[in-house]
């Protein structure tokens, strides 16, 4: 089963922080609190991935809510899985990843774009993303 990774539940608390400053530096928000819970469990069982279903309620909530606020699909609309590769060149996913990506859960989703990202094989993370820095 696919888990979330640490680095997403950090990544989801920073969102909060930012969306829901703490006020005088005293409460935290109810997600970012949520979400805390979590992640200090993790880093207390020296583990760098949970289960969605051991979450609490609020905790997934606070993560899918942040989920929501990212790029739904790394695809650039160049599939060379059309053209019979097993893996595409544009965005990194296997030809079954592209094909089921819209019936995939949010957490396969991130599973997929984390490994796409460590391997930073794909076009999107060479000569395209080069290219998009340069239009700013």
């Amino acid at each position: 089963m696919p888990a979330i990774h640490i680095i997403d539940i950090e990544t989801a608390i920073n969102h909060w922080r930012a969306k829901k400053p703490s006020t005088g530096g005293l409460s935290l928000a109810p997600e970012v609190r949520a979400l805390a819970g979590v992640y200090a469990r993790m880093v207390f069982d020296h583990q760098d991935t949970a289960d969605e279903t051991g979450f609490p309620a609020e905790a997934l909530a606070a993560w899918h809510a942040w989920y929501d606020t990212t790029a739904d699909t790394p695809c650039i609309a160049i599939c060379s899985t059309s053209q019979g590769d097993e893996r595409c060149k544009g965005c990194g996913r296997t030809f079954e990843e592209v094909q089921h990506w819209l019936s995939m859960s949010p957490v396969e989703k991130r599973v997929t774009w984390r490994r796409i990202t460590q391997e930073a094989s794909a076009w999107r993370f060479g000569r395209y993303a080069d290219r998009a820095l340069e239009k700013r």
